[in-house]
């Protein structure tokens, strides 16, 4: 279990909130707004109504002890700047902060943030890699500019065959990582797995190769 402050409650603030707390994380929210506040009182146990722009304010939540602060302010760039700065001043040992532009996301990373995310960016580009692809790709994660893990279909020819036969990684230049059937998942498949039908792929690879296979 970690401990987590998160400072915002919108959007973007208060899913990153209930998902953490799925997880069973502790998590300590801050919300300037009174009216969004008294809206997630009952849904969030512990949260503080307050201005995080303000030095003595932040200092009495003792940052330095939270594992992670999440930093999901994004009406104002100024303010989630500023917060963002104070974290780390005041001993912050992992911010995460949100931004809308690149811009942003530079001068966050370069004032105190450790990482930030591009939540609409980032949306934007996964489900444009999603349906502007092919129908078989299902949903993808970036991990770097090039490379991605993606879920497909099972490509054609390929049920009764084993892993070794499809000749997966010399051919299609393609590792993968996991076989889902149904809501069951089955990670790292030896090459002696064969594919049943019905079934799709975890993947990892190229838009260039994945594009190969599924088209």
């Amino acid at each position: 279990m970690k401990s987590i402050l998160i400072i915002g409650l919108g959007r973007f603030g208060r899913h990153m909130a209930r998902k953490f707390m799925e997880q069973g994380n502790e998590v300590l929210a801050v919300e300037i707004n009174e009216e969004r506040a008294d809206e997630l009182v009952s849904e969030i146990r512990n949260l503080q109504i307050g201005d995080a722009t303000n030095e003595n304010f932040l200092r009495t939540l003792g940052v330095g002890n939270f594992d992670l602060c999440v930093v999901g302010v994004g009406e104002s760039f100024q303010t989630a700047l500023e917060i963002t700065v104070l974290l780390k001043d005041l001993g912050a040992q992992y911010v995460v902060a949100r931004a809308t532009r690149d811009i942003y996301k530079k001068l966050l990373l370069r004032n105190g943030a450790d990482h930030v995310v591009y939540a609409e960016r980032e949306v934007s580009e996964r489900l444009a890699v999603r349906y502007g692809t092919s129908s078989s790709v299902f949903d993808y994660v970036e991990l770097t500019p090039e490379y991605g893990i993606y879920e497909i279909a099972m490509p054609d020819g390929w049920v009764g065959h084993s892993i070794l036969e499809k000749e997966v990684r010399t051919r299609h230049h393609i590792s993968i990582l996991a076989i889902k059937r149904g809501k069951s998942l089955f990670p790292m498949p030896s090459p002696n797995y064969v594919f049943q039908e019905g079934e799709t792929l975890m993947v990892m690879g190229t838009q260039k190769d994945i594009r190969a296979l599924t088209k």
